[in-house]
């Protein structure tokens, strides 16, 4: 049995009714997989009562590297002088 409820808000979430099996499977609507699902990984953010499934989204961490300024005066090839004044600070 599917039971679909509709909310009036725009954005809002549709409550739908599945069936788990047995191991604790469910089917994701392909719909939903074809729009937001670009890996085989989800993120379940579990509360009490309530489990949230989100795709899993990769983070290029890359692009923050330079973005951290710190008022170090050493010269950044010596990493030992750069921490003693990091920890001066």
């Amino acid at each position: 049995m599917l039971l679909s409820v509709p909310c009036s808000m725009e954005n809002a979430m549709r409550a739908t009714l599945k069936e788990v099996d047995s191991r604790g499977r469910l089917v994701l609507p392909a719909a939903w997989r074809r729009k937001h699902l670009h890996s085989s990984k989800v993120v379940l953010r579990v509360g009490e009562g309530i489990i949230e499934i989100v795709p899993h989204v990769e983070v290029d961490l890359t692009a923050y590297s330079d973005a951290a300024k710190v008022p170090v005066k050493s010269d950044l090839a010596d990493w030992r002088r750069v921490r003693r004044d990091l920890r001066k600070s």
